[in-house]
């Protein structure tokens, strides 16, 4: 279990109390899941029901086993996802405790008083940075608090930067919560600065990136300097003082630049859409260039380029990337060149050396020159041997990263550390010898294990990952190959590179035995040199296949390369025989332990589930790869939580790079972030929190208008506004704002339509993506062939997302339709290219006439936003009886009137539905209504092909007829 600190401690008695609500705000890393984990255990009991609401899948399951570490077992955290049937559902609220379930399933829960709203003892919101006027859980805490007022409220939220945005952002959250007390916690609290003190065991080791990373590193930094200015002088009528460089290097940067143009971004060109993807471009180029491989940084390049100078039909590309027109982007080019290898002019002419056919193969060579007598001087062979598959002319550079040396030697460091400390540590002192290597991401995590993995430990720095680098520059020229043959449909100037690789040089005139035995020798050899070597745990790509099983001896290290780290690895449970080397039959992997002083985690950062690593790893030596402000006060509180440990951490940053620049203004900007939460809490007018009464939503209980009372005064009716509102939509934002302006929201699973306003007007509403996809498929269509069917005022509502452009042209995005194709110059369009000669925006509009000219009772509603919408139901809704909840339902899914009158409701053939179903035409939204009309399915196939059109509509109804009786044949 977590130690609790005294920090913690003080804010738990703060937020403790179930009489109080309030909303905390911590900085990132100093144990937020603690004490959210630490409430939780203290309201498990069956007499509470504690819900734990806007949680992740992973951070649930996370919290469930950090409870159940904590001793709250019977039955502990119960987590409440869509495979949770809805009596199951009623079963666990009855039966109290801890439940952690998705908002989307508790606002139906609510709505349909499947939960006891009244007897919810406490509910605990995280991401609270993430609360709106429009989300759901402000719907929740809405529904919450109308029915239950002594109920607790606690929202938790460690991302103090995302509620700095706009005007007063606290008190909006605030406000949505219905809460009057907020706790904010930053590091350079006193409580906090008291308890952690200034950590000196961390030693940051700062080291050079090489000439080439420099050059290019200040030509990416010159590219996003451009692409900025040339941004904010296309858009002179913006407030973009906020977009420098240093904000760039953030991945918030992108969405920060969107929502300054969401409002005018039907009206920018497509000069300004390149720039905003290219800053995105560039910032992921300054992340490749210092944590990936010279080779893998030159492909992505490659791939840029390709990608702008062809489009996805293979023709020349019209708008390229600005960016790369510039001096700076050649200099990127030529030094990441210069990185992998260099061409030279004329090709040797000398005779080549002895050839291999692979990086692998040399001990082999080295062993066959040994037994015919050669005697080579050590490093000589190496430097003279040219594998096969390397074209003539290029010479390897293969550049590492000067981070890899780094790691090396601080693993040496700490291998001496641990002989020298052997002696004075016993057994009973906290911690272990594993060695825990943080990196920023999965890919920069593979790198490095498989760098460790192959490591020449008798190389210069610079070169151990020599053997490594070879490897992948191999798959590099294979892939060449591969691509030129694709482009050019022939063997390219360098297509002998494949050759190459699949025929190996030469032919193998010694024996089989002869060779194989020198192998042996030099196997044993490399085993005595290999016995001071540490194990690597941690993932890395699956180990190649010997020839021969590999004797292991008892004093030797085994080398374990699982795919994925995890903590059951590390305590005995070994991965598949197939990821790692053969032991023979001497080691036992069901019940062999690998001891921690040869042990070495590679791990990507993670979220709070690190602290649960740090504490059940307990590693005295960890390295930061990269620097990440989050773990660093992770170690804080772990060192601070383990009295007695010495932990030696290594952090490890490029000198003058974005990685330091990053670093220090993410520092910044979140003290930044927490000053300025600290003032506004000092000035802030506190939300009134009143109960909503009916003079507040007068207009929405009015019902009609009479000129026979008393000159057409309003009649006031006591039944509120009520709208049916289907399952899917509470995905969106909208059932949550009808909810807010007076509108009583009933959920129900509807076949015909989304929203029912009244027994006649049935609402289908979507959004612009769904407006496309839906007219592709023929969706929309049907759903308007069923409302036409059923109701006398069938409408459509299409809206847009808040702050979003209000016009079509955005449909010129879409990939899913084609440029336009123009008819042969000089003639006129045929006849098949008529339609894909208009542009995107106006396909969309003809399609939306021809839909209007099919169904001419279908009425199309324009809604700029969900807040518009909320106020045209209202509208709507005036003079207008309330929808019946269980008629909408059977609309469009009525059972058979002959199974009912004979006592057999819902009693149906399983696979002839399946069989109806499979059929063009019959959806899951008629279904029912085919299986009314007809009784069998050999029955439908009989019907004629106006019957069938009379069932299902016109389209469909041929559709069907077509398949059944012509098959694939056309007419």
């Amino acid at each position: 279990m977590s130690t609790l600190l005294s920090f913690h401690k003080s804010i738990l008695e703060k937020t403790h109390d179930p009489a109080t609500s309030e909303l905390l705000l911590i900085a990132r890393g100093l144990g937020l899941r603690r004490v959210s984990c630490k409430l939780l255990q203290i309201y498990d009991s069956p007499q509470n029901l504690v819900i734990l609401v806007n949680a992740s899948q992973d951070e649930a399951s996370a919290i469930g086993e950090e409870l159940g570490v904590m001793g709250c077992r019977k039955p502990g955290l119960r987590i409440v996802g869509f495979e949770t049937g809805r009596k199951e559902r009623q079963e666990l609220y009855k039966k109290g405790g801890l439940i952690a379930v998705t908002s989307q399933i508790l606002t139906v829960d609510m709505l349909t008083s499947d939960i006891p709203t009244h007897l919810i003892t406490g509910i605990l919101i995280l991401h609270a940075e993430r609360v709106s006027p429009s989300s759901s859980e402000a719907f929740i805490v809405r529904m919450y608090r109308e029915k239950n007022k002594s109920g607790f409220l606690k929202a938790f939220s460690d991302q103090p930067e995302h509620i700095t945005s706009g005007m007063s952002p606290l008190r909006t959250i605030m406000k949505e919560l219905q809460l009057r007390t907020v706790h904010i916690y930053p590091r350079f609290h006193q409580d906090i600065s008291e308890c952690l003190g200034r950590d000196r065991s961390v030693l940051q080791l700062t080291v050079d990136m090489t000439e080439n990373m420099s050059e290019i590193h200040n030509a990416i930094v010159q590219c996003m300097s451009t692409t900025l200015s040339e941004l904010k002088r296309s858009n002179t009528s913006l407030e973009l003082d906020d977009l420098n460089v240093e904000n760039a290097y953030f991945k918030s940067f992108d969405a920060i630049v969107r929502r300054q143009l969401d409002s005018v971004w039907h009206k920018v060109g497509p000069r300004t859409k390149q720039l905003v993807n290219d800053l995105a471009t560039l910032r992921r180029l300054l992340n490749m260039l210092l944590s990936e491989d010279a080779l893998s940084f030159q492909q992505y390049l490659e791939s840029l380029i390709d990608s702008n100078t062809y489009n996805e039909a293979g023709n020349a590309r019209q708008n390229q990337s600005p960016w790369l027109l510039t001096d700076a982007a050649n200099v990127i080019f030529q030094y990441a060149k210069r990185r992998c290898f260099t061409m030279s002019r004329a090709p040797q002419q000398s005779a080549p050396p002895p050839q291999v056919d692979d990086v692998e193969d040399e001990d082999a060579w080295e062993a066959l020159y040994e037994l015919e007598g050669v005697r080579i001087r050590k490093g000589a062979a190496r430097q003279d041997k040219r594998p096969s598959w390397l074209p003539q002319g290029m010479e390897p550079v293969l550049e590492e990263l000067p981070k890899w040396s780094l790691v090396s030697a601080a693993l040496e460091e700490i291998e001496e550390e641990m002989m020298r400390r052997e002696a004075t540590l016993s057994s009973r002192d906290p911690g272990t010898n594993t060695v825990l290597i943080m990196t920023s991401s999965l890919r920069t995590a593979e790198l490095l294990r498989e760098f460790l993995a192959s490591i020449q430990s008798d190389s210069s720095p610079g070169a151990q990952g020599r053997k490594m680098m070879q490897r992948r520059l191999r798959r590099y020229l294979e892939g060449q190959a591969m691509r030129n043959v694709d482009k050019k449909g022939k063997q390219s100037s360098h297509g002998h590179v494949a050759a190459a690789i699949v025929e190996p040089p030469g032919g193998n005139d010694r024996g089989e035995g002869e060779v194989s035995a020198a192998l042996r020798k030099k196997d044993r050899d490399k085993q005595a040199k290999a016995a001071s070597r540490r194990r690597l745990r941690g993932g890395a790509p699956a180990v190649q296949p010997s020839r021969k099983p590999i004797e292991i001896q008892d004093d030797e290290p085994l080398v374990l390369l699982p795919e994925q780290f995890d903590v059951d690895a590390v305590l005995g449970a070994f991965p598949e025989p197939t990821a790692m080397l053969d032991f023979g039959a001497e080691f036992d992997p069901d019940y062999g332990l690998v001891a921690s002083e040869q042990t070495v985690i590679v791990r990507a950062y993670s979220d709070d589930g690190d602290d649960h690593i740090l504490s059940e790893l307990q590693p005295r030596y960890i390295i930061m790869a990269e620097p990440n402000l989050d773990f660093v006060r992770r170690v804080e509180v772990y060192k601070k939580s383990s009295p007695g440990l010495g932990v030696r951490v290594y952090l490890m940053v490029y000198n003058l790079s974005c990685e330091e620049a990053k670093y220090l203004f993410g520092v910044r900007r979140e003290k930044d972030a927490f000053e300025r939460l600290i003032k506004e809490r000092g000035s802030m007018l506190l939300p009134i929190m009143e109960e909503r009464r009916l003079s507040e939503n007068a207009d929405s209980v009015i019902k009609t208008i009479s000129t026979r009372i008393a000159g057409g005064r309003k009649e006031v009716s006591a039944e509120p506004c009520q709208v049916v509102v289907d399952m899917r939509e509470f995905r969106s934002s909208l059932p949550s704002l009808l909810h807010a302006t007076g509108t009583v929201v009933i959920p129900a699973t509807l076949t015909v339509g989304d929203y029912i306003l009244s027994p006649d007007m049935c609402v289908e509403r979507k959004s612009i993506p769904d407006l496309i996809s839906s007219f592709n498929s023929g969706r929309l269509y049907t759903q308007c062939e069923m409302m036409s069917a059923h109701y006398k005022h069938p409408i459509l509502l299409i809206e847009w997302e808040e702050h979003r452009s209000f016009s079509l042209e955005a449909v010129a995005e879409v990939k899913s339709y084609a440029k336009p194709k123009y008819a042969a110059k000089n003639k006129a369009p045929t006849a098949a290219s008529t339609e894909t000669t208009l542009p995107p925006s106006s396909t969309i509009q003809s399609k939306i006439v021809l839909l209007t000219l099919t169904f001419p009772r279908l009425r199309i509603i324009w809604s700029s936003s969900p807040f518009a919408t909320a106020d045209i139901f209202n509208d709507l809704k005036r003079n207008l009886p309330e929808p019946d909840a269980s008629r909408a339902v059977a609309v469009g899914a009525e059972e058979d009137a002959a199974a009912d009158a004979s006592g057999g409701a819902g009693v149906h053939n399983v696979a002839a539905e399946e069989l109806l179903r499979s059929l063009p035409g019959v959806s899951a939204r008629n279904v029912r209504h085919v299986m009314n009309r007809v009784g069998s399915v050999r029955e439908f196939c009989g019907l004629g092909r106006g019957q069938m059109q009379d069932i299902l509509g016109v389209e469909p109804g041929k559709m069907c007829w077509d398949f059944i009786h012509r098959g694939d044949r056309k007419e």
